[in-house]
């Protein structure tokens, strides 16, 4: 019984010594499947820092909001500009609205302003105030003062051209004009520079504002300066609008190439 005991330890140290054995060569040999994995097969270029990445960067979903890139406020003064300043009298003009019917100021008898306002289809911030600008011209059209919007845009473009603006005054239910400045030959007169832009003009056509239409662009529950509703109300009071100018708030109009 003894040997038998001592034959088994003899075995069980020979099969640990050759274990061990094939252990170290492993080792010393080919690398292990961990280290297969973290080693590189071939060349392969380094990844990108973050900064030095090409393509568009990756987002959890669409973004929302206004693009990146620039500041969305008005830079130049209205002199920079070179269009029309306060106590300007803006000339007429006649432009092809959605419906097919020209229309000009002249169009609206006994108006006592004019709610001016350069917009488009795509931008943003046109976007955010549509609900806003048809409140407007609900609550002041019949008080006199229509909102008239004019898309300033280059009608080049397939998404702000008339069809598409026809599409999206019937979308939103545009209870105003929208008119198409074809020729892009009316918002460089007033000095639009951002969509939107108003100008609200009194009963003999002076320019009594300019700017945007209230202080918050994309919060209308959080506004808490209406400027336009303000201006028209002190117009009504027979008084100057103040502040008679504020920077316009938008996507920067879009001339046509020449």
């Amino acid at each position: 019984m003894k040997k038998i005991s001592v034959l088994m330890a003899i075995i069980g140290l020979s099969v640990s010594v050759l274990v061990s054995c094939k252990n170290e060569e492993n080792k010393q040999g080919a690398p292990s499947a961990e280290n297969q994995q973290s080693e590189p097969r071939g060349e392969r270029p380094p990844r990108p820092h973050d900064g030095d990445r090409k393509g568009p960067p990756h987002h959890g979903g669409d973004r929302k909001g206004p693009p990146r890139g620039g500041s969305p406020e008005q830079t130049k003064t209205l002199e920079e500009i070179g269009g029309y300043k306060i106590g300007d009298v803006a000339t007429d003009f006649n432009l092809k609205n959605v419906d097919g019917e020209m229309v000009s100021l002249s169009s609206f008898e006994n108006a006592k302003g004019y709610i001016v306002t350069f917009t488009c289809n795509e931008c943003p911030f046109s976007k955010l105030y549509e609900d806003r600008l048809i409140a407007l011209n609900n609550e002041y059209a019949p008080k006199g003062y229509p909102v008239i919007a004019i898309n300033p845009n280059s009608i080049a473009s397939e998404k702000e051209g008339f069809e598409a603006m026809q599409k999206r005054s019937e979308e939103k239910g545009f209870t105003f004009p929208y008119l198409v400045d074809d020729k892009q030959s009316i918002y460089p007169q007033y000095g639009a520079v951002r969509t939107p832009h108003v100008f609200l003009l009194d009963a003999e056509r002076k320019v009594q504002y300019i700017g945007t239409i209230d202080d918050n662009a994309k919060s209308p529950e959080d506004v808490k300066v209406n400027f336009v509703k303000d201006a028209i109300e002190a117009l009504e009071k027979g008084e100057k609008p103040s502040p008679n100018f504020t920077k316009a708030i938008g996507c920067p109009v879009k001339a046509s190439k020449a």
